[in-house]
């Protein structure tokens, strides 16, 4: 096969792939080009995009003998010669300093122009989103282990995008799961999802569950909702309004089954940025948007019936990311893959707890989950302090995201500033 004729197969229309394909581009890229393909004609609206494919990736690496030099940073770490956070970090840095070979970053920027013919724009923004080999398996959850950068404009920053989703691929979080998961690091290919953005930054966007996340309930859609880009609401950097539908009677047209609604505080929105070293920035939310809800009944309804028929087609409980355009007013799905928390503890067992002592209150909030734990207090700033943390201990933060992810399971608890049930779907 000639150089010319194997680029051909360094990108895919997302709509040209689908479940069968997550060897291909991921399970993420897979999974949004099969309800492209099976669930727009039930009115689910998914963005079109393309996908690096597998052998993209396999090419950027051989390309530079990367796989070999990966290979041998990850030995010393299985040997203990080497720290988790020593080997991930030397891994990215090879990464990040290779550039795309020509043929490769051809084949992307000539998606991207045909991408951008096809919406009438010069240089539109696009969501550039990582997509593993091994990722959202009905039996494993990779969510939030790879990086997802938004507000891309122009080649150069797609090409610098795709370079760093790439290094994603070993964050520490993600070495430490694969090793933890009995996966082989050099098996996982990482596919890039190159998809038109929402303008969520102008409207709102977040996450959804056709199942109760802390219960286990099947007959619920929860969704959580926010100003802006989803990421605050994926990362759990926001206390989101939260929203709990009843599956049963959603197909009764005249019937409104919204069970509870929950205004969150909603401090802060992801928008775009100006700035041409960052492409979305944090911004305060006014005082009339945190009080508001930012889904009304129309919208919260539509979104559970999405969901409901999403779980459907997928013949499983689902994790569902979603946004709302704020210049249309459109609803979208931008992520699906099946939830794995609830949908994999053993069904048919009750546990209850009795607290035999009760001591001073310290403090009250929700509770995501429902157990009665005790530990030595840890408190920690930040996940850069992770290596202080200490087996069985209360995890004491500010809030947790897919970076806490290598101790979640080491901790007898965690208590954090923000409550997001998003934040569960991290867990291994």
């Amino acid at each position: 096969m000639t150089t010319r004729e194997s680029s051909k197969h360094f990108t895919t229309p997302l709509s040209s792939v689908g479940n069968d394909d997550v060897g291909k581009v991921g399970g993420k890229n897979a999974s949004l080009g099969e309800m492209i393909q099976h669930l727009q004609q039930a009115g689910i609206r998914v963005p079109g995009g393309f996908a690096t494919t597998a052998q993209a990736y396999w090419h950027f690496l051989d390309s530079y003998d990367l796989r070999k030099r990966i290979s041998e940073k990850l030995q010393l770490f299985a040997k203990d010669e080497a720290s988790l956070e020593k080997t991930g970090d030397a891994i990215r840095q090879l990464i990040r300093k290779a550039e795309i070979p020509n043929d490769l970053a051809n084949a992307i920027r000539s998606a991207y122009q045909v991408l951008a013919k096809e919406m009438g724009e010069i240089n539109p923004a696009m969501a550039v989103r990582s997509s593993a080999t091994a990722e959202d398996l009905p039996d494993a959850s990779f969510a939030g282990q790879q990086e997802t950068y938004l507000n891309i404009r122009g080649e150069a920053a797609l090409l610098d995008a795709c370079r760093r989703c790439i290094a994603s691929l070993f964050t520490d979080r993600a070495i430490m799961y694969r090793e933890n998961h009995d996966f082989d690091h050099m098996q996982v290919a990482l596919s890039i999802g190159v998809q038109r953005m929402v303008r969520a930054d102008t409207g709102a966007a977040g996450v959804m569950f056709s199942i109760d996340t802390e219960t286990g309930f099947h007959d619920t859609v929860l969704i959580n909702a926010n100003w802006g880009l989803g990421e605050t609401v994926v990362q759990g950097s926001v206390d989101p309004d939260e929203y709990m539908v009843f599956k049963p009677l959603l197909e009764n047209e005249k019937l409104r089954p919204i069970i509870e609604k929950s205004i969150g505080g909603k401090e802060k929105k992801l928008v775009y940025s100006d700035s041409k070293n960052k492409s979305t920035h944090l911004q305060k939310t006014r005082s009339e948007e945190r009080h508001s809800p930012v889904l009304d009944d129309a919208a919260i309804l539509t979104l559970a019936r999405w969901a409901v028929a999403i779980e459907n087609h997928y013949d499983r409980p689902m994790d569902i990311e979603w946004a709302k355009d704020g210049e249309t007013g459109e609803l979208f799905i931008v992520q699906a893959r099946p939830e794995t928390v609830q949908s994999g503890k053993q069904s048919g067992v009750l546990k209850s707890y009795t607290l035999k002592r009760k001591g001073k209150r310290l403090l009250n909030g929700l509770s995501i989950g429902d157990a009665i734990a005790t530990g030595k207090v840890c408190k920690l700033n930040s996940a850069a302090d992770i290596g202080k943390f200490e087996d069985n201990a209360v995890l004491v933060t500010a809030m947790t995201d897919p970076d806490w992810v290598p101790i979640m399971k080491r901790a007898a608890a965690i208590v954090t500033d923000h409550r997001s049930r998003s934040v569960g779907r991290h867990q291994p």
